[in-house]
């Protein structure tokens, strides 16, 4: 039988061992804090469920006055002066934690039911590939002790970690990176988020919505930098409507404890002041003292493995998925490429990655959910398309639900209107998206999804829409 050993149970890790013990394969899972990894334990579960909690208070607060809707405190009754809802932090992180450790437990019994082993501890290779193709995998456990696995071939999914400034190191209590920010029991009153990515832009706008007063950090000269441009635009005039502070162009230099509150001291000398500070300024690869360049495993500058189109690395016999790969930060990516990998390494059909289908999406509020090629792509020539974007705001089920932030935009080839990519900014995007990714990855063409029935009224015919105007622009030739 073929041995197969784990090393990592993110989406990449778990999703390998179901495929591989569904093939046939004998497969170890060597992981050392729970399967699911950092995506279900300390990053997108625990998160997204933040999040949930937060995208009720926006949407509560943003439209219930247009909506009509009364909130009134007790007393004095019928007097209905001021919104009276708030949230108990302690309570929403222990909701989160419980949801993140049921869904670890959830994924290992999956996991077990298809016949894989779980072994708890640290897992590194040993040397380079034996003169029979096998591999040695060995495994330290919490309490020292170690067992070595044979395996013929290993998968490495061992995802990163929080990118930390020596000057401004987290603390747990008043400096927080985002694996910590659970621990908290009451809401942050002044809140620094350092970092304007996704990572940053999310918890931001969550604590905005929950009622921390923000400061967002960004050193580039907007927020989501490499998102949609557009988007973008969109999500900062939001964020800053609602009363963040969003500093651009503000680098941190670091970030100390003065007494009960933080300071942050930027590269111009600026000094900001806030009860916490969130440090979201990127993720390092879990690849160190993994015995991976012994073994032949070539990294790149970043420390992060390199990796074809099948997740195969430079070593005979080693795969990698995930976060580790440094290819794109999604559960989804990574859950794929360790299906790849063992498709590839036990001969069943495999269709390699291909990135231009793949979706994504920024859990703000409003929501920016993109497939395929970009505005960035088609301004750089990349790929020559026809662009059309429609704003919400004519979207009549957008304008019953008091939503006005938003657009679709779906990119198509001029000459034959297939859909090649497509950027949607909503409540609900991630949702919203999924049709376009149909699109993108079947080459439909615009006229296509132009004569697909759309329910009336909904957001998703803001889709249908901007597919009958390219297609109109594609028949009378416009731009």
């Amino acid at each position: 039988m073929t041995r197969i050993v784990i090393i990592g149970g993110g989406p990449g890790g778990y999703e390998a061992a179901l495929v591989g013990a569904q093939l046939g394969a004998e497969v170890t899972v060597v992981d050392c804090d729970g399967l699911g990894g950092a995506s279900v334990l300390t990053d997108c579960v625990p998160s997204k469920t933040l999040i949930a909690t937060a995208e009720v208070m926006t949407t509560f607060d943003s439209s219930y006055e247009e909506l009509g809707i009364i909130v009134a405190d007790d007393t004095p009754p019928m007097e209905h002066t001021a919104r009276v809802v708030g949230v108990d932090l302690g309570k929403v992180n222990r909701r989160v934690k419980r949801l993140a450790l049921a869904q670890s437990h959830d994924i290992t019994a999956s996991v077990t039911r298809a016949g894989a082993r779980v072994v708890r501890g640290r897992g590194r290779l040993d040397g380079r590939q034996a003169t029979d193709g096998s591999r040695k995998v060995i495994v330290r456990a919490a309490d020292g002790s170690e067992e070595t696995l044979v395996a013929d071939a290993v998968l490495i999914a061992t995802g990163g970690h929080p990118r930390e400034i020596p000057d401004a190191l987290p603390d747990g209590e008043r400096i927080l990176n985002w694996t910590q920010v659970y621990d908290l029991d009451e809401l942050p009153e002044e809140l620094i988020v350092v970092g304007s990515g996704v990572t940053g832009a999310e918890f931001a706008g969550a604590y905005q919505a929950l009622g921390s007063r923000v400061t967002l950090v960004s050193s580039r000269d907007r927020v989501l930098p490499g998102e949609d441009p557009d988007a973008a635009a969109v999500l900062e005039d939001v964020f800053r409507r609602r009363g963040m502070n969003v500093m651009a162009r503000s680098r941190a230099e670091s970030a100390k404890r003065v007494g009960d509150r933080v300071e942050v001291t930027l590269s111009d000398g600026r000094v900001i002041s806030g009860t916490h500070c969130l440090m979201a300024v990127g993720a390092i690869p879990n690849t160190a003292d993994m015995g991976l360049e012994e073994a032949g495993v070539r990294l790149k500058d970043s420390g992060h493995i390199r990796t074809d189109r099948v997740s195969r690395t430079s070593a005979p016999g080693v795969y990698a998925a995930g976060d580790v790969t440094g290819v794109f930060a999604l559960a989804s990516v990574a859950a794929m490429q360790g299906r790849i990998a063992m498709y590839h390494f036990l001969g069943d059909a495999v269709t390699p990655l291909n990135l231009k289908t793949v979706s994504s999406n920024v859990f703000t509020d409003p929501e920016i959910a993109t497939v395929g090629y970009t505005q960035a792509d088609v301004d750089a020539g990349t790929i020559d398309a026809r662009v059309v974007k429609l704003p919400l705001l004519r979207n009549p089920r957008a304008k019953m639900q008091g939503i006005r932030d938003g657009f679709v935009k779906i990119f198509c080839r001029p000459g034959t209107g297939i859909v090649v990519g497509g950027c949607v900014v909503a409540p609900r995007a991630s949702e919203l998206i999924h049709p376009i990714s149909i699109a993108v990855d079947n080459n439909l063409t615009v006229e296509q999804i132009a004569n697909a029935f759309t329910v009336y009224p909904s957001l998703s015919g803001s889709i249908a829409e901007v597919a009958r105007q390219l297609h109109t622009r594609k028949a009378t030739g416009e731009g």
